[in-house]
């Protein structure tokens, strides 16, 4: 080894370290900064439901509406999360990349916000019924049923047709290699070379 290749070699060594600094540093930025959010989204979120929801319950259609309003928005979350075109981002660019976060981030808050929302409202634990930030909200309950109810309905129902489409999709894979078969281009490459 020539003294130009030690040389590149301890360079390419340093960069390699520098990186690994560079990602557990990134990394703990990451989880410092997610974790404080995620406090003080907790805590926002149950004020602003505890302030807003006596509010909106008190609305024409009342909480039944609100209740089937926040299932909808927690399907479309849901929906959104589990959609197949947010795919492994390899081979895109910074910026596509980026957007499909912040839409993955944005189901996610639109599927986990409306339960929040609902759990907040419900008395709390360890607490008496009679302090303000414990209190029951008059109407959750329904809004907690209808939601459970719109939730798992529209759910199955989606769930049912998803299943569907995929078991007609196979169907017709498995018909398609079967007409193959028989005008003997389907064969495997092993059965090809046993013959």
């Amino acid at each position: 080894m020539t003294g130009g290749e030690r040389v590149s070699a301890g360079e390419a060594e340093g960069d390699v370290v520098r990186l690994w600094k560079r990602d557990v540093v990134g990394l703990l930025g990451c989880l410092v900064v997610g974790g404080a959010v995620l406090v003080f989204a907790i805590g926002g979120t149950r004020w602003f439901s505890r302030h807003i929801a006596p509010v909106v319950y008190d609305l024409p259609g009342g909480s039944w509406t609100v209740g089937a309003g926040l299932g909808l928005l927690s399907l479309v979350g849901w929906a959104g999360l589990l959609a197949d075109r947010f795919g492994d981002a390899v081979g895109t660019s910074g910026a596509s990349r980026a957007a499909d976060v912040v839409a993955r981030v944005g189901c996610g808050a639109a599927a986990v916000a409306p339960i929040v929302f609902l759990v907040s409202g419900l008395q709390g634990r360890n607490c008496r019924s009679y302090e303000s930030g414990c209190a029951y909200i008059s109407g959750t309950g329904p809004a907690v049923l209808v939601y459970v109810a719109v939730t798992g309905g529209l759910g199955w129902l989606f769930y049912r047709r998803r299943r569907a489409v995929l078991d007609e999709r196979r169907a017709r894979e498995r018909d398609r290699l079967r007409k193959l078969r028989k005008k003997g281009k389907g064969k495997s490459r092993r059965a090809a070379a046993g013959r």
